[in-house]
């Protein structure tokens, strides 16, 4: 199993989106995924048109039990194969801005306990999930887990970091774009250091990108000259397609217009990196197969 964050610390350059299309791509790919929506406003539960369900993310993190977290899991509306971790505005307030070592790792054994089997100790005395025999090769397993952060640095975005091996660092080509990007590198590099030293920056994806625009391609060179190979070379271009495809609450790769199949083909180029990152991290379940 890999978990991925989508991580900015600038509001509204569409790091849902991101999350998103990265989650349509796994679907469509036929890795079985879990998105993780742990931003307060919940617009990845919204887009992904989940049923209502007794628990949410703010009770994962209040109590990370195997019982809880089952309870606060739905599949998407997207197809088998995508489930969802609710999220929900009560989350925010697990997003303290000074959060001890027991608070940042309740995501991280949340999610350790993802496949215990049924028969598991109830009170999940385990820390770390492995009482209950978890086999990789279940084919119910998840490979992949998909965490959209808020654009905060708090306990929240922290905690994915915590319990991620690679973060995709999301900005748009806008004035603010370095000092974002800078402040989202620093802390991964931060909590690598603090206890996570398998976590690693994917890389920084730029999204909403015109055609043709001057400004545009000054920060995009801009963001190049600084992070050098860690920007990819794919972006995210601006269609309206991706307002559409979620707005009908459908994945982009669903959307059969020029735009959206634009769109689709950068989220299958990430997420086939998002794989290979995965078969080279050598932590968890066996990786994902390679995309057909």
């Amino acid at each position: 199993m890999h978990v991925v964050a989508t991580l900015s610390l600038k509001g509204g350059v569409g790091k849902t989106t991101v999350a998103l299309g990265l989650a349509g791509a796994a679907l469509h790919h036929g890795i079985r995924t879990l998105l993780v929506d742990l931003d307060p406003q919940a617009n990845a539960t919204i887009a992904l048109d989940v049923e209502p369900t007794t628990a949410t993310i703010a009770d994962v993190l209040d109590d990370p039990r195997r019982s809880v977290l089952h309870r606060a899991i739905a599949p998407s509306g997207w197809g088998e194969g995508l489930d969802v971790v609710v999220g929900a505005e009560q989350t925010e307030r697990h997003n303290h801005p000074d959060p001890g070592p027991k608070q940042l790792n309740r995501l991280a054994r949340a999610l350790s306990r993802l496949h215990d089997l049924p028969d598991a100790d109830p009170d999940d005395d385990d820390p770390i999930g492995h009482a209950a025999g978890y086999d990789p090769d279940d084919p119910d397993a998840y490979r992949l887990v998909v965490v959209d952060c808020p654009p905060s640095l708090g306990q929240l975005t922290r905690s994915a970091l915590t319990a991620a091996q690679r973060a995709i660092l999301v900005t748009d080509p806008t004035m603010f774009a370095v000092s974002g990007v800078q402040r989202a590198f620093d802390a991964v590099h931060t909590e690598r250091h603090r206890g996570n030293p398998e976590l690693q920056p994917l890389g920084v994806l730029i999204n909403r990108v015109r055609p043709r625009n001057a400004e545009h391609e000054y920060r995009i060179s801009e963001l190049r000259e600084i992070f050098g190979p860690l920007v990819f070379s794919g972006v995210v271009p601006d269609r309206s397609a991706v307002q559409q495809a979620q707005g009908a609450c459908l994945p982009i790769q669903a959307w059969d217009t020029p735009g959206a199949r634009e769109v689709s083909a950068v989220f299958t180029t990430l997420l086939a990196r998002v794989l290979r990152s995965g078969r080279s991290s050598g932590r968890g379940t066996s990786p994902p197969p390679p995309i057909s």
